[in-house]
């Protein structure tokens, strides 16, 4: 899914650090994101699915960028208007984000640089399907961790982590416009594992939750 995406680009600086947080250039308005009774559900049209596969992909290549989708404005219409809405951050754990900086690092970003991101056509590494087991295994680490801060949910890991979850990612993309012009009316989402799952090997601060992304049809 070689395409580029139009983004803006803001340095932050918070003390001696600074931040390089990555958004895109025009606003999402078909994406909604909130709480659910399992973890976050997250709903996405055509042009937001390419979006999220692509600031997925930037996530885990891109180990020194907070990758920021404003989603909190764009609430459809016919939602309930009881959720608590929620932005979106991808990041990689190597920049040990504080989240609790989020809300006054957000207030800083200003209008941002313009800058074309282009991902090749195979952003994600092709993995046997032994590797996509091994999350099961106690002494495995790559799980995308979790946390919630400022109406955001961050979703941290490695470019490991970040890929091991990124087909279903891709195919909201790539094949849900296809699969839903063949058969409409089928629901078509992607499962993302959130925490560690493992039974009597949990992360206690954040458990395992899960992040279920659902492709809307009323915005194709």
């Amino acid at each position: 899914m070689e395409q580029t995406w139009s983004t803006l680009i803001s340095n932050v600086r918070l003390g001696r650090d600074e931040y390089r947080v990555v958004r895109p250039a025009l606003a999402v308005k078909h994406a909604m994101l909130y709480e659910g009774r399992l973890g976050a559900q997250l709903s996405v049209d055509k042009r937001a699915a390419v979006m999220l596969a692509m600031a997925w992909g930037l996530a885990a290549r891109s180990p020194h960028s907070l990758i920021y989708l404003p989603l909190r404005t764009a609430r459809p219409a016919d939602s309930a208007g009881q959720e608590r809405l929620l932005d979106l951050v991808l990041l990689h754990h190597r920049l040990a984000f504080p989240v609790s900086r989020w809300k006054q690092v957000r207030a800083r970003l200003g209008p941002g640089r313009p800058h074309g991101v282009r991902l090749p056509p195979q952003a994600f590494r092709q993995r046997p399907d032994g590797g996509q087991r091994r999350w099961t295994h106690q002494d495995f680490r790559d799980h995308l961790r979790w946390d919630i801060a400022a109406d955001t949910l961050f979703l941290i890991g490695s470019r490991e982590a970040f890929e091991l979850e990124a087909d279903p990612v891709r195919a909201l993309a790539e094949d849900c416009p296809a699969h839903l012009a063949t058969s409409p009316g089928t629901h078509c989402c992607a499962e993302i594992s959130m925490g560690r799952t493992r039974i009597g090997h949990p992360d206690r601060r954040r458990p395992w939750a899960e992040l279920h992304i659902e492709y809307c049809q009323r915005h194709r």
